[in-house]
């Protein structure tokens, strides 16, 4: 076990957003850095997974609604940063609260031995004890794919969203774009200008004002009917990808060889397909009762450890910068109050 983890009142898992947010609102309750609090974060140094994303990405939010509440992002409150912004004023936030983040350690269970306040943290450097564990690795954590993936072969390239960059990393010709959500309307609208671009949508989305984000992140359930509608898509709407040139078909449900099958039976035969099919959360090392048994939000079935910026644990939006900041000061709140 690493000396620095030792003897802390709260061990925060995961140094993105969401990691930040916490450490930010338990320093705003007077707890130190490295002497009450410690981050820990499985990647390489400084390698968040804002760096992985494609060149292009610009966050839904604007600038007012792409930071936390300490510390502000500068320029135009109005415009949408990119991601290398985001990359940097989480850095810029990291040395501001003056965590030092403990980089290369994964945390891989947690148990509450008997029935103290003492929880049990495993991870890849040894088992830690503490009195507070906050999940904080990311509700996009794990790129999704469907059962089917596996079985498309094209003469370009098959990829998840997570791991496009650029639109000359995609060989010349057609593209299939899985997915109608945000991402796969912004790849989708990205790629017009070099590619023949079809996009198959599972569930249609609503279009809604950019500005709306992120009010309105997140999917939604209908007061009246109960049902659950998708997130609505706040960039181009699917009239504008039509008339941009995209072509939008019903959703891709299987495929064999090079050659995807969609919802209404028809086929088709793209030289590359891009899977923009979300991800999922990373709280796969969190124990079963926590994962079902939640107590209330950001809490879960073991006292003592809470989880911030999944909505599952949360509500809707809680994944965004502007979500995540009420799930942190809610969590500083309780651990502030735990005996």
């Amino acid at each position: 076990m690493r000396t620095g983890l030792s003897h802390r009142r709260v061990i925060i898992v995961g140094a993105g957003q969401s990691g930040l947010a916490v450490a930010a609102a338990l320093n705003a309750e007077g707890l130190r850095p490295q002497q009450d609090f410690v981050v820990i974060d499985a990647a390489g140094k400084g390698q968040r997974s804002w760096a992985s994303r494609w060149h292009s990405m610009e966050l839904l939010s604007d600038a007012r609604h792409s930071a936390l509440p300490p510390r502000g992002l500068p320029g135009d409150q109005r415009r949408r940063p990119r991601v290398d912004e985001i990359v940097d004023y989480l850095t810029f936030v990291e040395a501001g609260l003056r965590v030092e983040t403990v980089w290369g350690v994964r945390a891989t269970g947690v148990e509450r031995p008997g029935t103290g306040t003492t929880l049990l943290l495993s991870t890849t450097a040894g088992e830690v004890q503490t009195r507070n564990v906050v999940c904080a690795t990311a509700a996009a954590a794990y790129p999704r794919m469907p059962e089917w993936a596996a079985r498309v072969s094209v003469p370009g390239i098959v990829l998840h969203s997570s791991d496009y960059l650029y639109p000359n990393q995609i060989p010349p010709g057609k593209v299939l774009v899985v997915g109608g959500g945000n991402s796969g309307v912004q790849l989708a609208r990205e790629l017009t200008a070099s590619h023949t671009v079809t996009m198959s949508v599972r569930t249609p989305r609503r279009h809604r004002p950019s500005g709306s984000y992120p009010s309105a992140a997140g999917p939604a359930v209908s007061w009246l009917t109960r049902r659950r509608h998708p997130e609505p898509i706040f960039s181009d709407s699917y009239d504008q990808l039509r008339r941009a040139g995209v072509t939008i078909v019903p959703a891709a449900t299987a495929a064999g060889g090079g050659v995807v099958t969609l919802a209404d039976g028809s086929e088709l035969a793209p030289d590359s397909v891009i899977f923009a099919t979300g991800y999922e959360p990373g709280d796969d090392w969190l124990p079963d009762a926590a994962r079902t048994d939640r107590a209330a939000r950001t809490q879960t079935g073991i006292p003592g450890l809470f989880v911030a910026g999944m909505p599952q644990y949360s509500g809707r939006g809680a994944d965004t910068i502007t979500g995540v900041w009420r799930d942190a000061t809610t969590i500083a709140h309780h651990i502030i109050n735990r005996p």
